[in-house]
């Protein structure tokens, strides 16, 4: 007879940007979707926007999600709202996920629908640096979660536990004087100096320097991981991949592990087989189906 404590674990599936896959990340549709996926979390960025409210995109600037251009920080949210976030990525939005003018979302509408999910939900915001408002971003983040009733000892927010991501080492020390190290994560992952330059355009000389810059904090984050400052190490799928030792090291001193973006089956197998506790993925839906047939318990935290 098989016992409970002798059922294998799964790792916790958290929907990045929502269920990204089927529909424009960030918006309405994308979050509903993942939460009919049965996801157990969902992954966030966070922007400040010119009158300082917390909005959910990735990029700094408009053009890649919108019809919009130019920095999300310069437009308020009122100017925001006048743009479609979602046409761009082809996908029909069911009448039940909203009209197209709702899909755009700040914090408190997403904490309003993780609210309404009738279930126990993680939500991983991630701090996007750099920005222009620096660490008032952070600030302005948890002044929101407050008005909404988050309680920092604990990190939750009614059925929500809330963690706290960022790139940047800066970012991450700043949250420590208020957030328990066990609910942030020290996101790390190679920096190519010579992939970052081309990438910007910006020529060898100002694309070498930040792209210097992001390799410093590069370092820096992998020390906060070395020196256990905070409980979740959050590298993405490739540096997994790369750097076995490192990983097994920070596993071994007890770090828990958020690998973001596992989308292929042999990623989620190796993540799997590696004892990686949650997973960051576009296909929520189709990463639980591998997962769920082997009758794998979840991979709670301790």
């Amino acid at each position: 007879m098989t016992t409970v404590e002798s059922v294998p674990k799964r790792p916790l599936v958290f929907a990045h940007r929502g269920s990204s896959a089927a529909f424009a990340e960030h918006t309405r549709a994308a979050y509903l979707q993942a939460l009919a996926d049965g996801a157990d979390g969902v992954e966030c960025d966070v922007h400040l926007t010119r009158d300082q409210h917390a909005v959910l995109l990735h990029d700094a600037n408009l053009d890649r999600t919108s019809d919009g251009t130019g920095p999300v920080a310069e437009r308020t949210l009122e100017e925001l709202r006048l743009l479609d976030f979602s046409s761009w990525k082809g996908a029909r939005i069911p009448e039940m996920y909203g009209a197209r003018s709702e899909q755009f979302l700040t914090l408190p509408e997403l904490l309003d629908i993780l609210r309404a999910a009738g279930r126990p939900v993680g939500l991983a915001i991630e701090l996007k640096h750099p920005s222009p408002y620096q660490l008032k971003l952070e600030d302005r983040v948890l002044e929101v979660l407050r008005s909404e009733g988050w309680d920092p000892g604990t990190s939750s927010l009614d059925n929500i536990t809330v963690t706290f991501m960022s790139f940047s080492p800066d970012a991450v020390r700043h949250l420590l004087r208020t957030v328990p190290a066990e609910f942030i994560c020290q996101l790390v992952d190679d920096i190519d100096v010579d992939e970052i330059r081309e990438e910007l355009g910006l020529g060898p000389l100002t694309g070498g320097a930040i792209a210097n810059v992001m390799k410093a904090a590069q370092l820096e984050g992998e020390r906060i991981l070395d020196e256990c400052q905070v409980r979740l190490a959050g590298p993405g799928m490739k540096y997994v991949r790369e750097h076995a030792r490192t990983v097994q090291r920070w596993l071994d001193s007890g770090r828990r592990f958020r690998v973001w973006t596992v989308d292929s089956e042999r990623d989620v197998a190796l993540c799997q087989g590696l004892g990686i506790h949650e997973i960051t993925t576009n296909i929520p839906a189709k990463v639980l189906a591998q997962l769920q047939p082997a009758g794998l318990q979840l991979q709670l935290p301790d």
